[in-house]
């Protein structure tokens, strides 16, 4: 179990829990939603949310502002309006319009599809230029849409490789992005498996509060079990 915040220096906890969670949930292909420019207005609106309300927030916005060009003159207060099903509208709303504007002025149109032919790092570089998106969001597009070798880390996958015992303690949801993919095949199945299953064991089994360890697959070889629970994590902070 590492004591700072670095990896361990095997892969083999990592493979294995890996593995263990392939086992469980079974392999998915990649799939994402019908076009880049969906699949990133609609991960900004995922963040803290549940897909539910994603979806419905979502769709109330392409309701009331169908094209992307109404979406970048829609007046603020009736966009925070439109996505209330999502938490953090008054956040959320200013990010999408800016980042709608930012395509729209640079590429003429919101067409993001030329990613595609552009490397990893260039095509992360560029989405992260835009106001609001993260690694995270970026991550998600790139693997789920355009299939590139990148792991995208939630609070969920965060959680579960830090309570597994393969991240230090103190390692922060955006150093894990590369601490984990420098462990992994660059391969974009296994890396959507990946985020797939410790994104489903996050929420189903391995939540914030009251984990349920003795259910876990993972218990056998998790650091937090192990220790009944009382490591101090980054990605777990304590009830108040």
């Amino acid at each position: 179990m590492p004591t700072n915040d670095s990896l361990v220096t095997t892969n083999d906890p990592l493979w294995a829990a890996h593995l263990c969670l392939t086992e469980l949930y079974g392999t998915q292909e990649i799939y994402g939603r019908t076009d880049p420019m969906h699949e990133l207005i609609a991960t900004i609106l995922s963040h803290r949310t549940t897909h539910a309300n994603e979806v419905a927030a979502f769709r109330a916005m392409k309701a009331r502002f169908p094209t992307w060009e109404s979406l970048r003159d829609a007046p603020l207060d009736e966009l925070i309006s439109c996505i209330q099903t999502a938490n953090y509208p008054e956040v959320k709303a200013p990010w999408i319009k800016q980042v709608v504007t930012a395509v729209i002025t640079e590429r003429g149109e919101a067409n993001i599809d030329f990613l595609e032919e552009m490397t990893t790092e260039d095509a992360m570089g560029w989405l992260t230029s835009l106001p609001g998106v993260g690694l995270k969001t970026a991550s998600l597009l790139l693997l789920f849409y355009f299939r590139k070798p990148v792991l995208p880390v939630d609070t969920h996958v965060h959680r579960v490789t830090q309570r597994v015992g393969v991240l230090g303690p103190k390692v922060s949801a955006e150093r894990a992005h590369k601490l984990l993919l420098e462990q992994l095949p660059k391969d974009p199945l296994v890396l959507f498996n990946f985020h797939k299953h410790f994104y489903w064991h996050g929420q189903r089994v391995c939540s914030w509060y009251n984990p349920k360890c003795h259910e876990c697959v993972l218990s056998n070889q998790c650091a937090y079990f192990q220790l009944g629970g009382m490591m101090e994590l980054s990605s777990t902070p304590r009830k108040k």
